[in-house]
């Protein structure tokens, strides 16, 4: 008796799929996986054969998931659905427990896993390290950290960054600066933000030793998933300048910042660029440029590779002029 008992639950165990996520398609094509994240309009669901697959949203019949997941149909609220259960075309039922609750798929705006303490908090960021020694007629140690965190909940969104140089040729410190920004966007619409902004450089090596900038103004985001971000912002600044010799200039202008990131190659691989041109209203200098550009290779689910670009300019007067490229190749953790 114990053994056909035994007997039966094998073959059932063997003949019962494993729970997994079901997407089924308007054109008749159904996928299995896990579904990460819905967000800007694009579904992505991790599978076994083919990595995270991104699917338009509006090609979406109706879908099934045994997860817990945030299921937001507007930007404030949200509601923590246990499962969700396939319904007719363009439908899907929010189980939870005694009251089912079945909604348009073009209403929902966001489905997310729900965080413990706050709920629609997204947190992720990344902090890259580089190292570079050359040994020839001029010895050279390179030295290169900066980190980027961004943390969203509800219509306001926090960015910190930092950076921090050091370079040595022949035990003599040819560059030793560091950088600081801190930004705060309260989003007006789904997609327009007002941005402020605090930013502090510092040089041991340049005449150029401090900058100081204040800025605030509108920006407008194109797109923020899974997949990648975009958006463009323009501000209105007040620059203080501090040189080596003491002087002091400040003055202000207008600038055009942007920040692009796009995963590849089912998300292996990062290629991102950002930052900022700006034009000054009064005379101190011409315009001024801090970009970088560069790609990242995911090694693990938390480890990178990265190759970037630095490039800085200030085309002005004589005591303001400034032009670097910084090229840099490391490691780097990513959330």
């Amino acid at each position: 008796m114990l053994s056909r008992t035994l007997l039966c639950l094998a073959v059932v165990s063997a003949s019962t799929p494993l729970l997994a996520d079901t997407v089924w398609l308007k054109n008749g094509d159904k996928l299995s996986g896990k579904i990460i994240l819905f967000d800007g309009g694009k579904l992505l669901v991790q599978t076994e054969y083919a990595g995270a697959v991104p699917i338009e949203w509006s090609k979406v019949k109706t879908l099934e998931s045994d997860q817990h997941l945030l299921v937001k149909q507007d930007a404030y609220t949200g509601e923590v659905a246990k499962s969700l259960q396939p319904a007719e075309d363009g439908k899907v039922t929010l189980a939870n427990g005694d009251a089912p609750k079945t909604v348009e798929l073009a209403s929902i705006q966001q489905m997310l896993k729900p965080k413990p303490v706050v709920e629609d908090l997204v947190w992720k960021g990344n902090i890259d390290a580089a190292l570079d020694y050359q040994r020839a007629d001029k010895d050279t140690d390179d030295y290169d950290i900066d980190f980027k965190t961004t943390a969203r909940h509800g219509r306001w969104r926090h960015t910190a960054e930092g950076e921090y140089n050091r370079e040595f040729q022949d035990d003599v410190v040819t560059t030793d600066n560091w950088r600081g920004e801190y930004s705060l966007d309260r989003f007006l619409t789904d997609k327009w933000f007002w941005q402020g902004r605090l930013v502090y450089k510092r040089d041991k090596v340049e005449d150029l030793s401090r900058q100081r900038t204040v800025g605030t103004g509108p920006g407008y985001q194109f797109w923020d998933d899974e997949l990648g971000a975009f958006s463009l912002g323009s501000l209105l600044n007040r620059t203080d300048y501090e040189f080596t010799d003491g002087s002091k200039e400040n003055f202000y202008s207008v600038a055009m910042k942007w920040d692009y990131n796009r995963y590849l190659i089912g998300k292996k691989v990062e290629f991102f660029t950002n930052g900022e041109v700006g034009k000054p209203l009064s005379g101190v200098a011409e315009y001024a440029l801090d970009s970088e550009i560069g790609l990242r290779y995911k090694v693990t689910d938390w480890a990178s590779l990265n190759l970037k670009a630095e490039r800085n300019i200030i085309e002005g007067t004589d005591d303001a002029d400034l032009d670097k490229t910084r090229y840099t190749a490391g490691f780097g953790v990513t959330w």
